[in-house]
């Protein structure tokens, strides 16, 4: 079977998450122009600020990211299984976008919990590619 027909729920986790991150982008670039924050200019450390919110969620997935994605060619490359690959995968989108909501509602627990469900995801991918 073609490796990218057999990978489609993967690659469309890929797409998932490259969605997410331009939500999250133009959420940051909207409530600038709304706060006339000046580009390039520090953004005040306040968590009781939303923009400052949406920036470090930009920032935290910008830092997490790069993984995620190797994690996933890792497991491609390996010929993993591509059922569980999509499983992780999806599990990392779905527990990065719940990361941003709980961070954008600054409900800290709840995304510390979810930023770690992230990485367990990433995690699986890695033993995922290495024994399946």
């Amino acid at each position: 079977m073609d490796t990218l027909e057999e990978f489609q729920l993967v690659v469309a986790a890929l797409g998932g998450m490259a969605l997410l991150m331009l939500i999250q982008i133009l959420v940051v670039d909207i409530l600038g122009i709304r706060n006339k924050h000046v580009p390039g200019t520090p953004v005040d450390a306040n968590h009781n600020s939303l923009f400052f919110r949406a920036g470090r969620t930009v920032a935290n997935t910008n830092e997490s990211i790069a993984v995620f994605i190797l994690a996933v060619f890792f497991c491609v490359l390996a010929e993993a299984s591509s059922l569980l690959t999509a499983y992780a995968a999806w599990g990392f989108v779905v527990s990065r976008i719940m990361y941003a909501a709980f961070y954008y509602s600054n409900l800290k627990l709840l995304r510390s919990t979810v930023f770690g469900i992230s990485l367990l995801f990433i995690f699986a991918l890695l033993v995922i590619g290495l024994l399946f």
